[in-house]
């Protein structure tokens, strides 16, 4: 089947909806690097469009109506939205679902050790990363510090311009020998993606003694104590990603793509957000979960495995009078999604474990994918024909550009998202997402058109399905 490139479609005033809306899009990939950062820009961006806390709710007994707006921080890193509609909610929900984690370097509980003349972070990678990638890049340090007094100090330095960056070195190629004979997943070991934070001893003026002489790293704590108010104990209780400095820029002569950090999956947390803040009044309740922990298999208590979802809906049932499991249970089974995740795109460099008629292409609209995992689809949600075809009439009424995709070749390996999660509760669901090139590398690239059709898509879904 030909797939239509969508640019060829573009008005003048589509063009400028499309540039406006990617030039948002870049400064929410800017501004939100981390999953704490995305669901605090979340959060500010629904309670300028009237969303209201849902403990708010529940702490003054309110009665939720019609027309309401809510959202439930989950711990600061998840957030589910809800546009009350006019129709009872156990009709089921229309729901947008994508994650707003992604791969990077955390520091390690204990991080901080000096080694022969520098100052170092131990690091943990998180996520699926090919971790040679991630030597010699500037890199900025994102996160919060937590006092045992219940302080919070927020963490974001390498972003600004006269912010010092952090990095990994990687060894000279004149001495590499042995070390270019390495395969590809050993060149850089995991324990050696440690940060250089530092290289200069404490000063001969200072009247501090350490009886250790590791004066380097002394320096280090006297800067972290003065600056940030932080002890060497205080990295206990903190959470501290290393992930690439800099802002998100248009990618491309034609400036037709944007390139950026954590765009999976936060080209589908963004597009699903602002598709969903764009409707107001709605028979069908409509639902936008952003969500941890994706890309570690969504476990813990912010990520799609916990009960913070269904939970969140029993108390929005109870404040609409139907306080019962069963509620919940039709809401759920009643309910449509679109998971919103990424895709790989076609890249021509690598046709080799791409299949070109059933990839996504760049420029060619949303993606849908039937079913993800690896190999004999193991680990995947596989959508109904019934769902896709009713999803097809949509898009095709909406003059949305879509495509249909795998992950790759039969056997080239694979991967999953949230969808299979949601299956369980026997919502109807389908991966529906942006193509993306050099996904999980520092640098992730995707086209504008995609992720404007992505954003059409999702408003027709809501309104239509």
């Amino acid at each position: 089947m030909e797939k239509k490139n969508a640019w060829k479609k573009y008005k003048e005033e589509d063009l400028k909806k499309l540039n406006d809306l990617c030039d948002d899009y870049k400064r929410f990939l800017t501004v939100a690097k981390t999953e704490r950062e995305s669901a605090n820009e979340i959060i500010k961006r629904a309670e300028e469009k009237g969303y209201q806390d849902l403990e708010k709710y529940i702490s003054e007994g309110r009665r939720i109506l019609p027309g309401d707006k809510i959202y439930v921080n989950n711990k600061g890193k998840a957030v589910a939205l809800f546009n009350i509609g006019k129709e009872p909610i156990t009709n089921g929900m229309n729901i947008l679902g994508a994650h707003i984690d992604s791969p990077r370097i955390d520091l390690k509980a204990n991080p901080l050790y000096e080694s022969e003349g520098f100052a170092y972070f131990d690091t943990h990678y998180y996520g699926g990363i090919k971790k040679y990638q991630w030597v010699t890049l500037p890199l900025a340090l994102h996160g919060v510090v937590v006092k045992k007094d219940g302080t919070k100090i927020d963490i974001n330095i390498g972003e600004k311009e006269d912010d010092p960056v952090f990095g990994i070195t990687d060894l000279l190629p004149h001495l590499a020998g042995e070390q270019m004979k390495k395969e590809s997943a050993k060149l850089i070991e995991g324990e050696n993606l440690d940060i250089i934070i530092g290289n200069k001893p404490l000063s001969n003026n200072s009247e501090e003694k350490n009886d250790e002489k590791e004066e380097i790293k002394t320096n280090i704590l006297n800067i972290l104590k003065e600056q940030y108010d932080i002890t060497e104990d205080d990295f206990l209780s903190a959470e501290i990603e290393a992930v690439p400095a800099g802002k998100a820029r248009d990618f491309g002569l034609d400036r037709s793509m944007i390139m950026a950090y954590g765009q999976d999956d936060r080209v589908c947390a963004y597009t699903s957000l602002e598709a969903f803040l764009q409707i107001e009044d709605t028979m069908k309740t409509l639902s936008c979960i952003l969500v941890d922990k994706e890309e570690i298999g969504s476990v813990g208590a912010t990520g799609m495995e916990s009960h913070f979802f269904d939970n969140a809906i029993a108390e929005i049932c109870a404040l609409m009078g139907n306080d019962s499991s069963l509620a919940v249970r039709r809401v759920l089974n009643h309910s449509k999604m679109l998971s919103s995740d990424v895709n790989a795109a076609y890249d021509p460099l690598y046709k080799s474990v791409m299949d070109k008629r059933n990839s996504s292409q760049f420029g060619h609209g949303l993606v849908f994918c039937k079913y993800t995992g690896a190999r004999g689809k193991s680990g995947s949600n596989d959508a109904n024909a019934e769902y896709i075809a009713e999803l097809r009439k949509i898009m095709d009424e909406e003059n949305i550009a879509f495509q249909i995709s795998e992950l790759g070749k039969v056997d080239a390996g694979g991967g999953g998202t949230i969808a299979y999660i949601l299956a369980n509760y026997n919502v109807e669901v389908i991966d529906c997402g942006v193509g993306v090139l050099s996904m999980h590398a520092p640098w992730e690239v995707t086209s504008k058109s995609d992720i404007y059709e992505a954003y059409r898509g999702y408003i027709a879904f809501l309104q239509n399905a």
